[in-house]
């Protein structure tokens, strides 16, 4: 197919285009704004383009709608027989149970988690009729393999333990449970959601390795053989405590994680991360430092 994806140039974006191409398929980048530019005739759309920071859309609200919600809007006008969009697991809030299934109810308590709900309801009014075939991936937390973005809670981990960061921000004791899913995995469902998608709309979960926000940090000292600075703050209030994705609809379409082990993901960040200098292989405690930095770890997101 030729397929035209959005967000190409970003973490996951190099991926899904490696993925792509490896199973024979023309991959054409869309180039510029995603509200503007030029949609290319295309069998089928993989669409990653989008305003990501939860923080961020309290202060940007109408800027997340116009991005998130607009870009779609174009993309589905130019008529694409296939279209998967890359949604996010904090659409469903704080849900009743700990492990969620995809026919749990969406109730976002962000505006980018909104955003992405309202996406979603656009792809899926566009697929009832049966012209268009479109899958919706609510992706979990995605990590390793060389991500640079460190409101994420991996990579923050790992590049306070190299010292390009000077702590780790934790909320509350770090029992939190979220589910993590490696990059290069995440990037294999899109392919395989692109290949198997029939007409109508269907939404999977993407999750594959549940850990807590302690269990990233042990992590990192057992791959690092350094345990990262920890600044410990108030847990935040309404925190949801538990938060597992039940992936067993996309295992139905064959997809089967191939980073399963916490320390894997991990190393494969830390792989990326580490100082020139030899790191202590016995991880060594660091004190707790009282200067603030960075964004909350604990939260799901993409």
């Amino acid at each position: 197919m030729r397929v035209l994806v959005t967000g190409s140039r970003g973490y996951l974006g190099r991926r899904v285009v490696a993925r792509l191409t490896e199973a024979g398929h023309e991959v054409v980048p869309l180039v510029g704004d995603v509200r503007t530019a030029d949609v290319p005739p295309c069998d089928g759309v993989v669409h990653l383009a989008a305003l990501t920071r939860v923080r961020e859309s309290f202060d940007r609200p109408l800027d997340y709608y116009d991005v998130n919600v607009t870009g779609t809007l174009r993309l589905l006008r130019a008529r694409p027989s296939r279209f998967v969009l890359a949604s996010t697991a904090g659409v469903y809030g704080v849900p009743s149970t700990p492990v969620v299934a995809e026919d749990h109810p969406r109730v976002p308590t962000n505006p980018y988690a909104a955003s992405k709900a309202a996406a979603e309801d656009a792809v899926s009014w566009a697929a009832r009729g049966g012209a268009l075939a479109a899958v919706t991936l609510r992706l979990f937390n995605i990590a390793g393999g060389g991500d640079r973005d460190d409101t994420r809670v991996v990579t923050r981990a790992c590049g306070a333990a190299s010292g390009r960061l000077p702590d780790i921000e934790v909320y509350g004791d770090g029992s939190a449970v979220r589910d993590f899913v490696h990059v290069d995995d995440a990037a294999r469902a899109f392919v395989l959601a692109l290949e198997a998608c029939v007409p109508g709309h269907t939404a999977y979960n993407v999750g594959a390795v549940p850990a807590s926000v302690a269990d990233v940090l042990a992590a990192v000292g057992r791959v690092a053989g350094r345990l990262p600075a920890v600044v410990r703050r108030p847990a935040h209030p309404g925190e949801v405590r538990e938060l597992r994705a039940d992936a067993s609809r996309l295992h139905t379409l064959g997809w089967v994680p191939r980073v399963v082990d916490l320390d894997a993901v991990v190393r494969s960040q830390w792989e990326t991360e580490r100082p020139a200098q030899e790191l202590p292989t016995t991880p060594k405690p660091a004190p707790d430092r009282s200067r603030r930095h960075g964004e909350d770890t604990g939260r799901p997101g993409r």
